[in-house]
């Protein structure tokens, strides 16, 4: 294999490390290592579910964790503190954080600064920029630590940490930093217009690693819900919040006509899955519903290619929350599955209704149930638009296309002829 040679030394600060909801992210850091990139994780949290994907086994960064709570690890910040007083930056650090802090006067604010402190301490040697996954927290302490070190910093801003974000602390952020890539066209706009200036904000889609989702033999659907000896078989992949849906997504499916036959199957973990668990129940629909919990990648896919239809019911809550585009829909796609999902941010760039899957409105459980009712009883159907939504995925949301656009932000080298083969031998193909 053709030897290439590390360009840039980068820390990335991300929430948490690893977890099974943020393949993206992994998927990210491995295509950057690729492509010759050193890369030092620096966690804000310690990681909580019990599995990880594959593509973490493959993963050569180090993670350094950050003190979680301040308390847990007073003389770990007191050192950070003693060292980052004496760095270039120290001053317009503080300025900089009274300022935020008197707009925002929370115990997670402290917990930021105190988390900058001994990330600016304990960074690496050689770590030439600073780069951040989520515009909210990650960003807040790597912007400190940037201020501090003097460093260059960028990031990546995707959902809620947009759209739940104030306004005041996007601007500031949007000013100091070198660049940010958001995932879809509705962020990218709302951003560029918060911006002084718009040409630092750029799009680009996660995509998804097509080796690791390989399509399977095209088969032609064959369930139909007016058949009750063999139900449709219904898939749902998401984390049991608010945002998801999955509240509306059951009374959608307890408004089916009784003698439609079906079964779903959702995967993911999340605060609400008790709550949706007694509401299946007092729906009367809960023997009918299978609750898997987190699961690996590996397991997922294969659910996926057991399944007839997924569907995720994304929308906006009270507190400006939401989906951006959610890659479980591209990773279905990838498997010819058919999608039947909501109308708001980032999901019509990659849905096209009626063409490449099926949309409707957000909390709209009648229109949810009336989607679910034609898409049950036309296999046909869920078969073209399957079909359609996988070649839109394959043409359109490789995640090379991304890495690319992100390469040339970092300003590294173009990618070796032979990295995408190595890697595809590397994970086997068949995840």
């Amino acid at each position: 294999m053709k030897e290439y040679r590390l360009s840039r030394q980068i820390t990335l600060v991300l929430k948490g490390y690893p977890r099974l909801s943020e393949t993206f992210i992994a998927q990210e850091i491995r295509a950057l290592e690729l492509r010759g990139m050193k890369i030092t994780l620096a966690s804000l949290r310690h990681p909580t579910d019990k599995a990880t994907h594959p593509i973490h086994d493959e993963i050569q960064a180090q993670v350094l964790y950050l003190p979680e709570y301040l308390h847990q690890e007073p003389l770990r910040v007191l050192k950070g503190w003693w060292q980052a007083r004496r760095m270039p930056g120290y001053r317009t650090c503080l300025q900089r954080w009274w300022q935020d802090f008197r707009r925002d006067s929370s115990r997670n604010r402290l917990r930021r600064l105190g988390q900058a402190l001994v990330l600016a301490a304990e960074l690496p040697p050689g770590t030439e920029q600073l780069y951040a996954h989520f515009l909210h927290t990650p960003a807040s302490v790597t912007r400190y630590c940037a201020l501090l070190t003097g460093l260059p910093w960028s990031a990546s801003a995707h959902a809620k940490d947009i759209w739940t974000s104030d306004t005041w602390e996007l601007r500031e952020k949007l000013a100091e930093l070198a660049w940010l890539a958001t995932c879809t066209g509705a962020n990218h706009d709302y951003l560029q217009g918060l911006a002084a200036d718009p040409s630092r904000v750029h799009l680009v889609y996660h995509g998804l690693d097509l080796r690791r989702f390989s399509a399977p033999p095209g088969v032609p659907q064959l369930r139909d819900a007016r058949q009750s000896q063999d139900p449709v078989r219904l898939i749902s992949v998401g984390r049991a919040v608010a945002k998801k849906g999955y509240d509306d997504l059951l009374n959608a499916l307890a408004a089916l006509p009784a003698d439609c036959a079906w079964q779903l199957t959702h995967i993911g973990g999340g605060p609400l899955l008790s709550r949706l668990k007694q509401q299946a129940e007092a729906l009367g629909i809960g023997e009918r519903i299978q609750w898997l919990g987190a699961l690996p990648q590996t397991e997922v896919l294969e659910s996926y290619r057991a399944s007839d239809l997924f569907v995720l019911a994304s929308k906006i809550v009270d507190d400006g929350d939401r989906d951006g585009l959610p890659n479980v829909l591209m990773e279905a796609q990838s498997q010819g599955l058919c999608c039947l999902s909501t109308t708001i941010s980032g999901i019509p760039e990659l849905i096209e209704h009626q063409h490449t899957g099926w949309l409707v409105g957000p909390a709209d459980s009648p229109a949810l149930s009336d989607a679910l009712q034609q898409l049950l009883q036309n296999p046909a159907l869920r078969t073209r638009l399957g079909q359609a939504g996988q070649q839109r995925v394959q043409q359109v949301f490789d995640v090379e296309r991304g890495i690319d656009q992100l390469a040339a932000l970092f300003d590294l080298p173009e990618a070796p002829a032979d990295t995408s083969t190595a890697a595809a031998q590397h994970c086997g193909c068949d995840h």
